[in-house]
């Protein structure tokens, strides 16, 4: 009820209310006018409200997590460098994310083909960047080093 008299107030105004989200005030607004006209049935605009405030959730890509520095580097003659080797990601990427970018920058043709190794030691496909900072990055400074090279298959 509280909140009822608030919008009304700043409505009366012509103001937004404070701390409402672009599109969220229409929306609730419709709410309210749907309520204060008798009627009880649950209307189509509710469903979109939560679709709409899922899909703004949905936007994020993970800019909202922890975020890891990284400088990839090339270990091997086989393949080139990257543009841009310094990137920034969330700590819940993994390792096979990396494998992923990386094989789609080179153009290979699998990210299988590739090996990402931090103080020459092979990361398991499954680490998250989380991890691979705390157990094998722990007291150096940020940005995280790691190498990458074509797989390597040992008998």
């Amino acid at each position: 009820a509280e909140m009822k008299k608030q919008r009304e107030f700043y409505h009366k105004l012509g103001m937004e209310v404070p701390g409402d989200i672009k599109g969220e005030t229409c929306s609730t607004k419709q709410h309210l006018d749907s309520h204060r006209n008798g009627e009880t049935k649950p209307d189509e605009n509710s469903n979109k409200e939560t679709s709409d405030e899922k899909q703004e959730e949905d936007n994020d890509y993970h800019r909202s997590d922890e975020q890891v520095s990284i400088c990839l580097e090339c270990n091997s003659s086989k393949l080139r460098g990257l543009k841009r080797k310094w990137i920034r990601c969330s700590a819940q990427a993994t390792v096979l994310h990396l494998k992923k970018f990386i094989a789609k920058k080179l153009n290979l043709s699998s990210f299988n083909e590739l090996d990402i190794l931090c103080n020459e030691e092979i990361l398991g496909k499954d680490h998250t960047l989380k991890f691979v900072v705390v157990t094998r990055w722990r007291f150096k400074k940020a940005p995280l080093l790691l190498h990458y090279r074509p797989k390597m298959d040992l008998l």
